[in-house]
């Protein structure tokens, strides 16, 4: 079983864009990565992200020798965001913000304007192809600025490449292919590439699975032979979040537990967000403690606030709202879904496999 383990908001993804803001003369807006900050002492013409989704420490350990390109450039491990999800780590990627600044926080938000919970990259109610709204619900609610246009705005040159941007690069070697277009254009640059593998691998056939081995050796191998190409930059690879190997089982066949919620949990199927009616408070505890403390720690939301699970900064003005007053965070391997989806491995969760990310960085 893989231990808990807090995030920590100063050796952090969100610390990472803060280090690259501070490098191209725009204003940081948190800490920057100590992990990163001395390779960036130096002046390279492309400053180079790529992040691997889901390629967390236990995931790269498992697969990948310590002799390979990945690991044999490891500069050190940092950890993931609370939600340890897509969500909310590459909206801190993309941000330099922590999820109580940014409110991106988890696959499923309840956004109290609407009164719904809205799958916030799909924009449809939770569980559905419905639109949540004729407009889209998390950039009208809890926009943000990128770092890329933040970079653009002070002077600089910075470039995105992903698959959610351009349908385009529906393979890897496409993707680094971009990366090297953006590398020929002169001047000093940042590029980010984001890539959404190994996640969908792992969700499908789990963290020990042949599939998986397959991807992370050829990730690996053309990320070194981009490294290997290029000249003068500097690349940096790292990941959003780690994966757990799960056991699952559905909310619904717990009518007893539905009756004492106001809606159904949001945010993630590792870490529920509920919003429990006040008068069956007493009852809800002790069903779901009879039920599920072994494997789950349920908690009143505000002690998951003060603890700074979701960061230390100033809380974004929609952030409580959209929180209940209850939160279960898993402590095993158990997840409790709200949507008919059967995953084999899932994240989002404190456990360390869930939270602990590489930073790998190549000098060229």
């Amino acid at each position: 079983m893989s231990k808990m383990t807090k995030p920590d908001y100063e050796n952090c993804i969100a610390n990472l864009p803060n280090s690259i803001l501070k490098k191209f003369d725009a204003e940081p807006v948190g800490k920057t990565l100590p992990l990163l900050d001395p390779y960036l002492e130096q002046e390279y013409e492309n400053i180079i992200v790529i992040l691997l989704d889901g390629m967390g420490k236990a995931i790269l350990e498992r697969h990948l020798s310590e002799a390979g390109a990945f690991r044999s450039h490891l500069a050190g491990i940092c950890k993931s965001t609370f939600l340890s999800t897509t969500v909310a780590a590459t909206t801190s990627m993309m941000s330099g913000l922590q999820p109580c600044e940014h409110s991106w926080l988890g696959w499923d938000c309840y956004y109290p304007q609407v009164d719904k919970n809205v799958t916030v990259f799909l924009n449809v109610e939770m569980g559905t192809e419905i639109p949540a709204a004729d407009y889209n619900i998390a950039w009208t609610y809890t926009p943000y600025e990128n770092i890329i246009d933040r970079i653009k705005r002070h002077g600089g040159q910075a470039y995105m490449a992903a698959p959610f941007m351009d349908p385009e690069l529906d393979e890897f070697t496409k993707l680094t292919d971009r990366v090297r277009e953006f590398c020929k254009i002169p001047g000093k640059k940042y590029v980010y590439a984001y890539w959404n593998q190994p996640d969908g691998i792992l969700h499908r056939k789990g963290c020990g699975s042949d599939e998986t081995h397959e991807n992370l050796i050829e990730l690996e191998q053309e990320v070194a032979k981009l490294a290997g190409e290029l000249k003068d930059s500097l690349i940096i690879v790292t990941a959003d979040h780690g994966h757990i190997d799960n056991e699952q089982v559905m909310m619904r066949d717990y009518p007893q537990l539905i009756e004492c919620l106001e809606r159904m949990p949001s945010l993630e199927p590792r870490v529920l967000n509920l919003f429990v009616k006040p008068e069956k408070e007493a009852y809800f505890i002790s069903e779901f403690n009879r039920l599920f403390g072994d494997r789950f720690n349920l908690m009143p939301m505000d002690w998951a606030i003060e603890a700074n699970l979701f960061g230390t900064g100033r809380h974004h003005p929609m952030f409580r709202s959209m929180l209940g007053n209850y939160i279960a965070i898993a402590t095993g391997d158990l997840s409790i879904m709200s949507v008919d989806e059967k995953f084999v491995s899932m994240h989002g969760s404190l456990t360390e496999d869930e939270m602990l990310i590489p930073l790998i960085v190549f000098e060229t």
